[in-house]
């Protein structure tokens, strides 16, 4: 708004006072604050309103980013179960090929042994 300094409001002061005359100068300026008052206040609401809108948009862009992100999180945990699941096939696969060449290794290893020890006996 404008400034105005203590020489400005003297002067402003005693204009009013010969102006309007000491009986009417206390009831005028009384009305006058309450004016002021009240528009102080007004502009106060109305810039509290302001900022409330202006958090309510950003709460709304914080939710269509999230919207827009929430397919994403899909995708991610999609892939992550898709990734469980391969693994475990994988650690599957491991053991049963484990399986097979410790049987397949130990066969060929006890013929030749009892084959050996019939040829002993």
């Amino acid at each position: 708004m404008f400034d105005a300094g203590f020489t400005e409001l003297l002067l402003i002061g005693l204009v009013a006072l010969v102006v309007i005359g000491p009986e009417r100068l206390p009831g005028v300026a009384r009305t006058a604050g309450k004016w002021l008052g009240k528009g102080k206040r007004m502009l106060s609401d109305v810039k509290s309103e302001i900022d409330q809108e202006i958090k309510a948009e950003e709460l709304k862009k914080i939710l269509e980013v999230q919207k827009q992100n929430k397919p994403l999180q899909e995708l991610i945990e999609s892939t992550t179960e898709s990734i469980s699941d391969i693994k475990s096939d994988t650690e599957n696969m491991i053991a049963d090929l484990d399986k097979v060449s410790r049987s397949s290794s130990t066969t060929p290893a006890d013929s030749a042994t009892e084959k050996s020890t019939e040829k002993s006996s």
